[in-house]
């Protein structure tokens, strides 16, 4: 099973699969999916220590 970390900014949110996460945050997989995306972290660029981003874990 893949797990992530969520940070934002310097600080870690939450850790789990893409499920839990959302289920944690109250969104849609899909969003949190979305905070890896290429489109996001061009958008967020400028707001880089308040951004959300989601990194994957080594097993």
């Amino acid at each position: 099973m893949k797990e992530y970390a969520l940070y934002k900014g310097e600080q870690m949110v939450a850790i789990g699969t893409i499920k839990e996460i959302a289920a944690e945050r109250d969104v849609k997989p899909d969003t949190i999916r979305f905070y890896m995306s290429g489109v996001y972290q061009r958008r967020a660029k400028s707001k880089v220590n308040n951004r959300l981003q989601l990194i994957k874990l080594e097993d």
